[in-house]
């Protein structure tokens, strides 16, 4: 069975600076890899699973329908920008690993492509702000988004935001990654 995507080739183009002339075989794989990765750990497998059964069947409706086209989406087209940038500039063919280069422009350099990623990061993050909150609100109407049948991917109902460290003197304290458990 073929991966159902819940976003489409135009809306990458559509509401990202990719230009349409990508070739989708470029960056398909990142969709998926963001959509597995990012977005499974927010909705939990089972929720994920029924809206991409609903989608196969043409069958999306009501809340479903507002939660894809509202807050999924968004998360996952920016997600999927995140995981693509550091690739858009390299090909991996029989000939072996390059980069590609115009005549007529200039390849932008690693700080500048980091700050890309960043920058779609963090507007992927708050759309998942946003979607979590909605699903805490509207808890009833989704209840695979509660439970896990073969508890497979559990929800997250937090952003991960990464670690810190805090240099008190010689000892280093950590923050941990869910956002629980604060010390200094």
């Amino acid at each position: 069975m073929a991966q159902i995507l819940l976003i489409s080739r135009d809306d990458v183009t559509k509401f990202t600076t990719m230009n349409g002339n990508v070739d989708t075989d470029k960056y398909i794989q990142y969709i998926a890899i963001a959509q597995d990765i990012h977005l499974m750990n927010y909705l939990g497998s089972d929720l994920l699973e029924t809206l991409q059964t609903m989608i196969e069947e043409n069958d999306l409706v009501n809340q479903y329908e507002l939660l894809v086209n509202k807050y999924c989406k968004p998360i996952l087209i920016h997600y999927a920008m995140v995981e693509y940038l550091p690739f858009s500039a390299i090909t991996i063919s029989n000939k072996g690993v390059y980069k590609h280069t115009a005549e007529n422009s200039e390849v932008v350099n690693k700080t500048e492509i980091e700050f890309l990623i960043q920058k779609e990061k963090s507007i992927a993050d708050n759309y998942v702000k946003r979607m979590i909150k909605y699903l805490h609100d509207n808890n009833t109407l989704f209840p695979e988004y509660d439970w896990n049948s073969d508890n497979e991917v559990n929800p997250s109902n937090q952003l991960n935001i990464g670690g810190w460290y805090l240099q008190n003197g010689s000892n280093a304290k950590r923050i941990d990654n869910d956002c629980k458990g604060w010390y200094l």
